[in-house]
């Protein structure tokens, strides 16, 4: 959702950024993963994936399957540092961007299972009038509808203004209340509930909503309720430490050349808004999505309400047949049905994605974005070739 910023900064990112020097062991983390579980029967078409996109031009993937027999396998492959040629672990730091917007779905619902808030209670009964003053659809926007993308409120990504706001200081770090204010006076999409579109902006107010009720900052909130839970143990956000010292570095494809250019510092506006800035893993990814849907996060009343699909009135003829849920997206694949959620920052993609059918957890992450490397790592076909590779069919 944030690659419209990618076309304005072309030339900033070109002129500004230098590879650091660095020894191996600054990038050394406690690697239990890349070992492990090496008799699990998805080793073999997990390494030949891997191995195909670093070698069309990914500089490094970590990826983690989970299926029922087997557990969990997580290993990586390429570089975390190509200046430094320096290889990836599947227990480095990276940026995972939107995925975080299902980590902020299940506190929610975990509020509501707690008696703290209703899925349907209107937003206005959490927030002050002030910080919804101006965003139209706001004052009749449930908590529900912002959740599932049809409150119509407008994308504060796609505006203009913002977008060269960011251009002119790449790393300046944007509180919450700034990010809303390109959402200010500008019309909404649709009335709520009538559709569904995708807005960053609905999952700033549901951070402030959570933050609203527990008296404390959103991802203190998700480490209580979900990474201490789960022992996330490489999950943090960025608000704590915006550019951790050990991050893999992040690249882009700014001419679709495959001429990587590093962009590790500029991911500056979400580092304390809940529509992005988390850091983790694939293995963390994974632990997190399949616990999900495993039922060991929220109960099953809390977990239907999040598969209660919404379809969009219109489909992008390109991309997966998708419908809405709770922080959650039903995708059709060529593999059957499955439940996603992706995330970008500039330099890094993630996804993770669960087969309800084949009980099967696939999450990838990769240091790189834009131009050519998205047709190896993210659009549709890409993501195609890696699910029937993982899952062989």
């Amino acid at each position: 959702m944030k690659k419209v910023l990618i076309i304005l900064a072309v030339f900033h990112f070109a002129c500004t950024e230098q590879d650091e020097v660095f020894q191996e062991d600054f990038f050394q983390c406690e690697n239990t993963l890349s070992p492990n579980n090496i008799e699990h029967e998805k080793v073999e078409p997990v390494s030949e994936i891997m191995k195909d996109m670093v070698s069309k031009g990914v500089p490094g993937i970590m990826m983690s399957v989970h299926t029922e027999g087997d557990g969990y396998y997580s290993t990586s492959y390429g570089k975390s540092d190509l200046a430094n040629q320096i290889d990836m672990q599947a227990c480095n730091l990276t940026r995972v961007g939107s995925t975080v917007k299902t980590f902020t779905a299940v506190t929610i619902l975990k509020l509501q299972e707690e008696g703290k808030l209703r899925l349907d209670d209107l937003l206005t009964q959490y927030l002050p009038d002030y910080l919804l003053d101006n965003i139209e659809n706001a004052e009749e926007t449930s908590l529900r509808q912002l959740l599932n993308h049809s409150s119509g409120i407008y994308n504060y990504i796609q505006d203009l203004k913002f977008q060269t706001a960011s251009l002119n200081d790449l790393i300046k770090v944007w509180r919450p209340e700034e990010l809303l204010d390109y959402a200010r006076n500008r019309g909404a999409y649709f009335k709520p509930g009538t559709d569904s579109r995708y807005s960053n902006t609905n999952y700033i107010l549901l951070g402030m909503v959570i933050e609203s009720l527990e008296g404390k900052p959103f991802y203190e909130v998700f480490k209580d309720k979900i990474f201490i839970p789960l022992q996330l143990e490489m999950t943090q956000f960025a608000a704590s430490d915006p550019v951790p010292d050990d991050i893999i570095r992040g690249y882009i494809d700014l001419y679709s050349k495959l001429e990587l250019t590093n962009a590790t510092y500029y991911s500056g506006w979400d580092y304390f808004s809940a529509d992005g800035g988390l850091i983790s893993n694939a293995h963390d990814l994974n632990i997190f999505l399949t616990n999900l849907f495993q039922g060991n996060l929220l109960s099953d009343a809390s977990l239907k309400e999040m598969m209660d699909w919404q379809s969009p009135n219109e489909q992008d003829s390109e991309e997966f047949v998708t419908h809405y849920g709770l922080g959650i997206f039903l995708i059709e694949t060529d593999s059957g049905p499955a439940y996603l959620h992706s995330g970008d920052a500039i330099g890094y993609f993630a996804s993770m994605v669960y087969f309800p059918n084949q009980k099967t957890t696939i999450t990838w992450a990769v240091n790189a974005n834009y131009g050519k490397i998205d047709d190896i790592t993210q659009k549709k076909g890409a993501m195609e070739k890696i699910f029937k590779s993982v899952l062989g069919n």
